[in-house]
């Protein structure tokens, strides 16, 4: 999918923005609205992006540290 030309928004240090035709779900727009304690489209959309590019970055960070702490010599015994 190409992407579509950005801009920063109102903040000039603001993150780079991009518009998108999208249909939505009214019913899961409307939970996620009520959830995130947004008030306009834009606002609840971003959130939830937020929210979950913090949770995917947390995650990838654990998965790492995991990785940091394991034992690798222990594989290398069970390729032999």
């Amino acid at each position: 999918m190409p992407r579509k030309a950005k801009h920063h928004g109102p903040e000039s240090s603001g993150p780079a923005m991009s518009k998108h035709l999208v249909d939505l779900d009214d019913d899961a727009l409307d939970a996620a609205r009520a959830q995130l304690g947004t008030k306009t489209i834009k606002e609840t959309v971003n959130e939830a992006l937020r929210q979950v590019s913090r949770g995917r970055s947390k995650m990838v960070s654990q998965a790492i540290d995991v990785l940091v702490h394991a034992k690798l010599e222990d594989r290398n015994r069970a390729w032999r």
